[in-house]
């Protein structure tokens, strides 16, 4: 099963600021002016992060387990599915024109679901991600305040 939130380490500062830090990622950092804005801010960075990776074919990094004093940042619902789609091709050595053969479609397709700047619906890229014998699910969890 793989995850698609990151930790990150939210802290304040003496001018009230949340700066908020990426453990796995660290090049990756934001704040926002309280605890909800720099939630927001985090997303925003985390996807705007990891869909470059995306669109330059780079490792994407696993999440690792949050440690005390960490919280988890989900990554934006809709990088998610394409970043799963993504792990798994690599994972299991899928060429975009093997996983296009195995759904009857054109390479430009799968092209497609990959790029972070293309609206996929949700069905193509869940076909795709069975035709690897993956499936995706939705989890919704209480956060901490």
């Amino acid at each position: 099963m793989s995850m698609f939130s990151y930790p990150a380490k939210f802290t304040t500062g003496s001018d009230g600021r949340v700066l908020v830090e990426f453990i796995d990622l660290p090049r990756v950092a934001t704040d926002g002016t309280d605890a909800r804005e720099a939630m927001e801010e985090a997303i925003d960075a985390l996807g705007s992060d990891l869909s470059i990776r995306l669109s330059r074919r780079e490792e994407i990094p696993a999440p690792s387990r949050v440690k005390r004093g960490q919280r988890m940042v989900p990554v934006p619902f809709w990088l998610a599915p394409k970043l799963a789609l993504f792990v798994a091709m690599r994972d299991q050595q899928v060429s975009n024109s093997e996983l296009a053969r195995r759904l009857g479609v054109h390479e430009r397709v799968v092209r497609r679901m990959l790029d972070p700047e293309h609206a996929t619906k949700s069905e193509k890229i869940q076909a795709a991600l069975a035709a690897l014998g993956k499936q995706m699910t939705l989890e919704i969890c209480d956060v901490a305040a």
